[in-house]
């Protein structure tokens, strides 16, 4: 079977291809990395770019590249910017990659098309309206409807995964400074938030991919993945202070009070992700495919300091 890998050099792409590494691939993507023992096309994702060379033969694609969500993203227009590259160039390659035969189409979404937050112990489901709440979310659902229309009107089936914050060795934005103020260990006033949040270890997504490579079952379905075990924003900093070696100097302060404090110096989005709640329910993922994350969220957070691994 011949596999061909978008994004490759993203975290998720870069640890997916380590895994894969004993399959036949090739690996599309805007720069080539020395001493990868595939077959590399040197493509861009757009709305024009052609495909025709690098698809024949191949039997799976799966599409990690997007352009990436950023905070803050100072683009005039973002909506646009995201919607060329996430929108427009991921259903150009799925049309051509149809109308070569491939098989499945696997795209690495992402859980902001259900929305940004949940209520408390109300997680999102596989089945949930779509909710996309800024220009990435929007490109990302717009991509999935475009693909199931694609799945319905040709042979190509698609499987959808739509990852929370993903986190592993090699992570950056968000996590990542959240890593470094972890290893720093720094008191801080993160000792009695007490929301629930699902994230996902970099292995258990990549193991998720793997399995739906050829799972007959997920044809033509959207699975949201975590580790499935949610953790609070104080529970998150421990595991990673203790991971780093050190021991956790959290001191306890109400939510509230954080909250209200954030909003009055005009962080109420920074409070948002710091109390807030965001919950999936990956149990349609696991009674479909009969998968389980193969690691815990306490080895997650282990390796996340663990270079090389």
């Amino acid at each position: 079977m011949t596999i061909l890998v978008t994004g490759y050099t993203g975290f998720v792409g870069s640890t997916l291809v380590r895994a894969l590494s004993s399959r036949t691939l090739r690996l599309v993507g805007r720069r080539e990395l020395s001493g990868l023992p595939f077959d590399f096309f040197q493509k861009t994702l757009a709305e024009d770019c052609v495909y025709s060379d690098c698809l024949g033969g191949v039997e799976v694609i799966i599409h990690s590249a997007a352009r990436a969500h950023v905070m803050n993203d100072n683009e005039v227009d973002a909506l646009s910017a995201y919607r060329a590259i996430n929108s427009l160039g991921t259903l150009n390659l799925a049309k051509q990659a149809a109308e070569a035969g491939v098989k499945r189409f696997i795209f690495i979404s992402s859980i902001k098309v259900n929305g940004e937050l949940t209520e408390p112990d109300k997680p999102y489901t596989y089945s949930d309206q779509p909710d996309p709440q800024d220009p990435y979310g929007i490109s990302k659902a717009e991509a999935e409807k475009g693909l199931m229309d694609i799945a319905h009107q040709t042979k190509m089936e698609v499987v959808i995964i739509r990852p929370p914050l993903v986190y592993g060795s090699g992570v950056k934005a968000n996590f990542a400074s959240m890593m470094r103020l972890a290893a720093k260990n720094l008191p801080l006033p993160l000792g009695s938030i007490k929301n629930k949040r699902s994230l996902v270890a970099i292995d258990n997504l990549v193991d998720l991919i793997i399995t739906c490579i050829d799972h007959p079952k997920a044809a033509n379905q959207t699975f949201l993945i975590s580790d499935d075990h949610d953790v609070s924003t104080t529970e998150l900093l421990r595991e990673l202070t203790i991971a780093a070696g050190k021991k956790p100097c959290l001191i306890p302060v109400p939510m509230k009070f954080i909250q209200m404090i954030a909003t009055l110096l005009g962080k109420k989005t920074i409070a948002d992700r710091l109390c807030g709640n965001l919950q999936v329910d990956i149990s349609h993922t696991k009674d479909t495919l009969g998968w389980t994350p193969p690691i815990s969220f306490k080895e997650g957070i282990a390796r996340c300091f663990i270079k090389d691994k």
